[in-house]
């Protein structure tokens, strides 16, 4: 559904593309030059080569931005030309048009899925507590989902499904979604959610939030826990994983980014990859340094792994080989010593009062046993 003009462009495209080397035009593109360098005058020239079936067009409108738009920078446009150069020559031109023009996946397969195996079951139907975050694109805020939430406001006991599919709809990768539930007097309530990594993309703080709150309204889970007591908290932090720190970028080059530069750099997003790495790593810090002030250290176990490097690393290659390299990291973890943030330094480094994180996770799971049995008796005394 081409315009009048891109289809007259495409159509120049495809004689340019089967041109002979000697025709009738030869001397004359021999003469002007590549035609993504024609306008560019003076101009430093592009880094890369271009492929002989980019649409001429699309390179000389890239280019012409340098020598007319005085506010877009040589560098944001080399930015945008190499950007433009990865999504054409790897996916070929309806891949490009996709990527540029929509998510990754269309997110079917998933949502299809996710709802079989979750059926009709709401978020106060689980069988343990959870708290799920989400963040509304409408309403530029966060919408938290919890079973506790869910059994005292109706229109935040949506179904289960929507709610995962929704904290999963990474940008880029997959649709937002939209649902709508009914509150008490049955009005309705419209949810236009994404990734809750946006939210926070490690959410232990948000976790000892929660109960703070619950605590605080009474709730009898909690009776005999101040709100602000902590030291009576016990976190399980799990990580998913991180990119092995390449040191990619420094101020000197970041200093001359425009809005493309921060965008797309060198087969990475350093924008979207700040923001969710101190977003992560800030959480981590923070939650460590209140336990160990509370010199109760012991209660806080932060498992991650911060090195993964190639497929390993990526959000979405779920080859066979991929998932069986990622159990392998998971199975050598266990062996490893515990870490915790130097409050100094900020970096994780090895716990030599503490074991290896599965002794770790043998000790949490003998304390909760022990306090579960505990709250039985009391519960049986009543």
């Amino acid at each position: 559904r081409a315009g009048r003009e891109d289809r007259g462009l495409l159509r120049r495209g495809r004689r340019d593309e089967h041109r002979r080397p000697g025709g009738r035009h030869a001397h004359r593109a021999q003469r002007r030059g590549p035609p993504a360098l024609r306008r560019q005058g003076r101009q430093q020239v592009l880094p890369r080569a271009l492929p002989e079936y980019l649409p001429c067009r699309l390179v000389m409108r890239i280019t012409y931005m340098a020598t007319v738009a005085e506010s877009i920078s040589n560098e944001s446009v080399y930015s945008l030309m190499n950007y433009v150069l990865d999504l054409w020559c790897s996916k070929g031109p309806l891949g490009w048009l996709k990527s540029m023009m929509g998510p990754k996946y269309s997110g079917q397969h998933l949502h299809s899925v996710v709802k079989k195996l979750l059926g009709d079951t709401t978020v106060h139907q689980t069988l343990k507590n959870i708290i799920i975050p989400t963040f509304d694109i409408k309403l530029l805020q966060p919408t938290i989902f919890s079973t506790y939430d869910a059994t005292r406001d109706v229109s935040k006991n949506a179904l289960l499904s929507d709610v995962c599919i929704s904290t999963s709809a990474a940008p880029t990768y997959l649709p937002g979604h939209h649902f709508e539930t009914k509150d008490k007097d049955g009005k309705t309530r419209a949810f236009n959610l994404i990734d809750g990594g946006v939210v926070a993309n490690n959410p232990t703080l948000l976790a000892m939030t929660h109960v703070s709150k619950q605590i605080l309204m009474g709730n009898e889970d909690f009776v005999p826990i101040k709100s602000a007591d902590y030291g009576k908290f016990m976190i399980l932090s799990l990580g998913t994983g991180s990119a092995k720190i390449e040191e990619k970028f420094d101020a000197a080059e970041c200093s001359k980014w425009g809005l493309l530069g921060w965008l797309y750099k060198r087969g990475s997003t350093p924008i979207i990859d700040s923001f969710s790495e101190a977003s992560a790593d800030l959480v981590d810090i923070q939650a460590s340094v209140l336990f160990q002030a509370l010199q109760c250290n012991n209660c806080y176990l932060r498992i991650q792994h911060d090195e993964l490097t190639g497929e390993m690393a990526s959000v979405d290659v779920s080859t066979s080989k991929n998932l069986n390299g990622l159990i392998d990291v998971g199975k050598a973890l266990l062996k490893r010593q515990v870490c915790k943030v130097n409050v100094e330094t900020g970096k994780n480094e090895p716990d030599l009062k503490r074991g290896t994180n599965e002794e770790e996770l043998d000790r949490f799971a003998r304390m909760l046993s022990k306090e579960r049995k505990a709250r039985q008796v009391a519960y049986e005394r009543r």
